[in-house]
């Protein structure tokens, strides 16, 4: 081992081989760094800025492969980020009368920011694709499902019946939001372009130098290098107005969370003793051979555990100071990175747990009947009210519950024996039934699934 060894994501399973990793790894921000800087280059020659020649040959020597990552991040320790190194690197690969134009007018950040948003922008797409992918899945289950009936549990206890057509729908619903809300970030991840203290000051000498006699060239820059870059062209320097980190971190803690519900609940419903879901690729433990566990519902958890805190880091870079803050803005790089790739991997693995999931009705339709019919007691309450009155029936339903518990009958065994209900033709076979009492539940799972 030597102390240039790789993140080859050991403890990090959740992200590893997933796309995401690949698009977040150093060779992928080397690579957006160098497209940063290349398209400035040809954002400046389509303005008037910079010779067609210097453009073709600063694109043509950003190319990741010519240059070492660790070098320049070892390198990048003398002044506090990467770009430095990296511009001395480009300028020295392109031929001598084209360096005075790699860089030209831009800071460091201009490109870091720049190239953390093609980074972004790179995964989000990434992730996109497994949202649909986990949306379709569980459109699948939800459709497949929408009669299967199963308990509603709430703080833990049966509540009342639900069907787990209706959970899917509800578990699709979420990873849709998701996708929305990371797709409408993803349309406005915004370059970055002000110069030194983002004024484009330096830029509007480089014009008067090429005779421009106005500042359109200058003006419509930022608006260029976007379009080279298919970015959002920003209304102002960001510099320091870090809405568009803290827009993404939201979308992507959304996304983990979202993620981690159907996660959280998959996990619950397979434990031994409920059994009533488990995941098609069920992992093995080292000591124990009897084993399934649900890893897949661990790993995206456990992304969803750590993304807030994540998030709050960015979020904290809002209150960045003066026009270019000392450590705040530094302190942005590594939790969004992990960030998308957390997210990402989440998303690969949401995919596979929702297209593999095995549901079991039976299971589902045996714990219905655990508490021997009291899990209808609602139905029960609201059909015997107006016969009996509320308070009658209130009453008469808490006795015949504790009779059932406590004798192990069915509620509708025992309820035919009270000689309250005698005469008032009712079917308590039929109001019983925990099939019989989903509510709406079908109609709304339809309703979710109108949703594209």
């Amino acid at each position: 081992m030597t102390s240039a060894d790789p993140d080859t994501g050991l403890l990090s399973p959740g992200r590893a081989g997933s796309a995401a990793e690949a698009a977040t790894g150093d060779t992928a921000v080397l690579q957006a760094l160098l497209d940063a800087e290349a398209a400035l280059t040809r954002a400046q020659a389509a303005c008037g800025l910079a010779p067609a020649e210097a453009a073709d040959a600063v694109t043509a020597a950003a190319d990741a492969d010519r240059f070492d990552a660790r070098d320049l991040a070892l390198r990048a320790r003398s002044g506090g980020n990467p770009v430095i190194p990296l511009v001395k690197e480009l300028t020295a690969a392109v031929p001598e009368e084209c360096g005075g134009y790699v860089h030209r007018g831009a800071t460091s950040q201009d490109i870091l920011d720049t190239a953390l948003m093609l980074v972004a922008a790179r995964t989000l797409d990434l992730i996109h694709a497994d949202l649909v992918r986990t949306a379709d899945a569980l459109g699948r289950l939800a459709r497949a499902h929408r009669a299967t009936p199963m308990p509603g549990r709430t703080l833990t206890q049966h509540a009342v019946p639900t069907t787990f057509g209706l959970k899917a729908a509800g578990w699709r619903s979420l990873v849709l939001d998701a996708r929305d809300r990371l797709g409408a970030v993803r349309q406005a991840l915004p370059c970055q372009l002000g110069g030194a203290a983002g004024t484009l000051a330096a830029f509007t000498v480089y014009a008067a130098d090429a005779g421009s006699a106005d500042h359109a060239g200058v003006d419509a820059l930022p608006a260029a290098y976007a379009r080279e870059l298919s970015l959002a062209a920003p209304l102002l320097p960001w510099h320091t107005l870090r809405t568009p980190v803290a827009d993404l971190a939201h979308a992507l803690a959304f996304t983990a969370a979202a993620l981690g519900k159907p996660a959280t609940d998959v996990a619950t419903l397979s434990r031994t003793e409920i059994a009533e879901v488990a995941e098609g690729s069920r992992g093995g433990s080292s000591a124990m051979p009897h084993k399934a566990n649900p890893v897949r519902a661990t790993l995206i958890t456990a992304a969803a555990r750590r993304a807030p805190a994540l998030a709050a880091t960015l979020y904290g870079a809002l209150t960045a100071e003066d026009e270019r803050p000392a450590g705040t803005w530094h302190a942005e790089w590594e939790p969004l990175r992990e960030l998308l790739r957390l997210t990402g991997g989440a998303a690969r693995d949401a995919a596979d747990l929702a297209e593999h999931l095995i549901v079991r009705p039976e299971a589902m339709r045996a714990h219905l009947d655990l508490t021997h019919g009291l899990i209808v007691s609602e139905r029960l309450s609201a059909r015997l009210a107006p016969l009996l009155g509320r308070h009658r029936a209130g009453a008469l339903l808490t006795e015949a519950a504790r009779r059932a518990d406590a004798e192990q009958r069915a509620l509708a065994d025992v309820l035919a024996d009270l000689p309250d209900l005698a005469g008032l033709g009712l079917d308590l076979a039929e109001l019983t039934d925990p099939a019989r009492y989903t509510g709406r539940a079908e109609a709304l799972t339809d309703r979710a699934l109108e949703r594209s």
